[in-house]
């Protein structure tokens, strides 16, 4: 019996062991949140949860069947099988800072470090300076790894770093040797994990799902060659990571199996940053988000690791943005230079072009294939009408998906198609480069995006004649600057913050659209900001070897300030929705990443940890004074300043610390946000040998028009006339009545 087979009886084995949490029917699962330790020692740590427990429930052995996860390591904190009333109580004990129920997140889902300027053999820049990330320790927090994956190959790898202090846990169908000198750590968590997530699934840090095989090898994969979309010759070449020679340390807390979504328990989520901080890890990286931001996150952050964050995937839409806390970095998706032509030829010997996966070697050339036109529908109701076998058909996604058309919407129409016994697909919607919704036809069967004008005019032919046909040739790879790149994707979710809408977010934009990165034995292509966080996790990891002495927010500020909002021609980055426009820091932040730049910043914005404690505080237990400091968030020293509430005029302050050369002059350039006026004091900033290193400076915003209006943006950049440009970006909103406000 092998692994898969024998899932049912062990998945019944632990659902017998963890009976006991469901005793009560109205017992759930929530988190108890408690702040800093009270001490170091972990075990008297979980015996202060157990003794918590026991007061409240009655029992010590009541406690030990109700506890799931003890946060210990990075900060004090439980998740506990719990009634509403129990949980009412414990919320009432002095040393609890907060009480909540246990909640789900979705994962948010190699020519991209090429077009980031990462060549693996490029003898100067950040890779090489960072060689290779040697020997830093990435954490990935996602659906597990998949270790026989060529990527994660530990041939020419040094032994473990010492100060590593994780463990390999094992489980099904994976066992001690699954970790190795890549691989350096494994960690699974199947507390709070719904029953209908771990159909299918491996009970071990294996990935069933291949989201976080995906995600890690995007930042540390090495060197692999002759790869491309399931081996079928899809954008060939070779596959690496960012980091390289970085090792990972995985913690599975995100479930589900292959071809479906994965869901991430936020109890165990928060049992996995608990256990990577005391694990060593150097750099968190978090393909996931949700509704609730991950308050502990902050603990990491405080001991010097940097956690990164995806945006979301609910975009173009504003006010969707997740993962809006001021220290971690939150990452927007964009376009990279590479692109799948697919030419259509008509009967007519009309020529057009769309967007396919269609690669294998069953792809036929030269033949012509009947083509009847399916409407705005092609459902199977509308398919049974029409005679489609044996034929190509052209379908148009429905009028009222134009702006948003739902992800799930090709899948069913492609399988719809398919049963219907058609050769083939031609599919009109308003976003064409997310190419993976096309895997259903795998490959061998000519399935093509167009946009609704190539449409239109493959529909006027087909009214022109008897006897329509239509020849689909096989798809090619075309990468370099004749692709329109980078461009924030139509899926990546859009600012600004509702919780926090004095916070800049998301922060930088990077490559996540059709990534190609290892999916089981294969690589394969993804699209997401699940696959943008992981170049901005590898980047932090190489700026970590590079300059250990930097903080989080350091490296934060040198990635946000180095960033291009203009693409290579120096036109001005476009944002993907209905329609398409000028990208805007709700888009992308400061920009898109610009790896080789961030390594010297020349200036960066550094944040004291205890104005994170007190913004974290504020956020789940606000006093008095609180409703003042939360409404001037603006004042947080980020590399980015947001005024959501301009009614009169603002005085901003902000302070930067010098890390390049010890002398130097920075002049300060100003593009006022439009309706207002700007001013910078000092304009002048100048470093001598031997002064101070940092400098505060003040900028003032005055509106010159009473209106309740709209963001509008700017940007303060302190330039040195030669090496560094060193931007932040401004949205300001002006405001007559508080909480009225226009966000378009």
């Amino acid at each position: 019996m092998d692994s898969r087979s024998a899932f049912s009886s062990i998945l019944l084995l632990v659902l017998l062991l963890v009976s006991p949490f469901f005793t009560n029917a109205s017992s759930r699962l929530y988190i108890v949140y408690m702040g800093e330790k009270k001490h170091d020692d972990p075990f008297v740590v979980t015996a202060s949860h157990h003794d918590m427990l026991a007061s409240v429930l009655g029992s010590k052995d009541g406690a030990m069947r109700s506890i799931v996860y003890s946060y210990k390591h990075g900060f004090s904190g439980f998740a506990a099988m719990l009634t509403e009333s129990q949980a009412e109580e414990i919320a009432e004990l002095p040393e609890v800072l907060s009480v909540n129920p246990n909640i789900y997140h979705q994962a948010h889902t190699t020519r991209s470090w090429d077009f980031l300027g990462l060549n693996y053999y490029e003898q100067s820049g950040l890779l090489k300076k960072a060689n290779y990330g040697e020997d830093v320790i990435v954490g990935v927090i996602d659906s597990g790894i998949w270790p026989e994956s060529e990527s994660f190959n530990d041939s020419g790898y040094s032994s473990v770093p010492t100060r590593w202090k994780g463990k390999c846990q094992t489980g099904m169908a994976f066992n001690a040797t699954s970790c190795n000198r890549k691989i350096i750590g494994a960690r699974w968590y199947l507390g709070g994990i719904q029953d209908e997530s771990l159909k299918g699934e491996y009970l071990s840090p294996r990935d069933a799902n291949g989201h976080g095989t995906h995600t890690a090898s995007t930042i540390v994969g090495g060197q692999v060659w002759n790869a491309s979309h399931k081996r079928g010759g899809l954008a060939a070449g070779s596959a690496h990571g960012g980091a390289p020679r970085a090792r990972v340390a995985v913690y599975k807390a995100c479930w589900g199996a292959a071809g479906g979504g994965i869901s991430c328990s936020n109890a165990a989520v928060l049992a996995a940053i608990d256990d990577a901080i005391n694990d060593g890890v150097d750099v968190l990286s978090l393909s996931i988000g949700g509704p609730v931001e991950y308050l502990s996150s902050r603990h990491a952050v405080a001991r010097g690791i940097p956690v990164v964050f995806s945006a979301g995937n609910d975009g173009p839409t504003p006010q969707t943005v997740g993962s809006t806390l001021p220290w971690v970095i939150t990452v927007a998706a964009s376009t990279i230079d590479r692109t799948f032509p697919t030419v259509i030829s008509l009967g007519n010997k009309e020529k057009l072009v769309g967007q396919s996966l269609y690669y294998k070697a069953t792809a036929k050339s030269g033949k012509f294939e009947m083509l009847v036109d399916g409407g705005f529908s092609c459902d199977k109701e509308t398919l049974a009408l029409i005679n489609v076998t044996g034929k190509i058909v052209l379908c148009s996604a429905p009028l009222q998906a134009k702006l948003n058309p739902p992800r799930l919407m090709l899948p069913a129409i492609i399988g719809d198609v398919a049963n219907a016994g058609a050769a083939g697909l031609i599919f009109a919607q308003y976003t064409v480069n997310i190419l993976e919704d096309l895997d259903a036809c795998n490959g061998s069967m000519p399935c093509v995006l167009v946009d609704y004008e190539i449409a239109n005019r493959i529909r006027s032919y087909v009214a022109s004649t008897r006897m329509p046909v239509v020849e689909v040739s096989p798809a090619m790879t075309v990468v370099g600057s004749g692709v329109l790149s980078p461009r924030v994707a139509a899926f990546s979710s859009r600012g600004p913050s509702t919780l926090f809408p004095g916070i800049l977010k998301p922060d930088i934009a990077a490559p996540g659209v059709s990534i190609l990165a290892a999916l089981g034995d294969s690589y394969e292509f993804m699209s997401g900001t699940s696959m943008a966080c992981p170049h901005v996790s590898a980047v932090v990891a190489l700026l970590k070897m590079v300059h250990p002495d930097w903080s989080p927010a350091m490296i934060k500020s040198a990635i946000v300030t180095t960033a291009s909002v203009t693409d290579r021609f120096g036109i001005p980055i476009q944002a993907e929705g209905v329609p398409r426009k000028v990208a805007d820091p709700f888009d992308f932040g400061g920009g898109h990443i610009e790896p080789d730049r961030a390594v010297d910043p020349g200036l960066v914005y550094d944040i004291d940890p205890r104005e994170y404690a007190k913004f974290y505080n504020c956020s789940i237990n606000p006093k008095d004074e609180c409703e003042s400091y939360m409404r001037q968030l603006y004042q947080l020293n980020l590399p980015s300043i947001v005024v959501p509430d301009l009614k009169y005029s603002v005085t901003v302050w902000r302070t930067i610390i010098n890390v390049g050369v010890a002398e130097a002059t920075y002049h300060a350039m100003l593009e006022a946000p439009v309706g207002m006026t700007m001013s910078v004091e000092p304009s002048v900033i100048k470093f001598t040998n031997g002064g101070s290193r940092s400098v505060t400076f003040k900028v003032t915003f005055t509106t010159r028009q009473r209106v309740q209006g709209g963001y509008m943006f700017g940007s303060l950049t302190w330039q040195d006339g030669s090496t560094h440009s060193v931007r932040i970006p401004i949205a300001v909103r002006t405001i007559i009545q508080d909480f009225v406000a226009d966000t378009s």
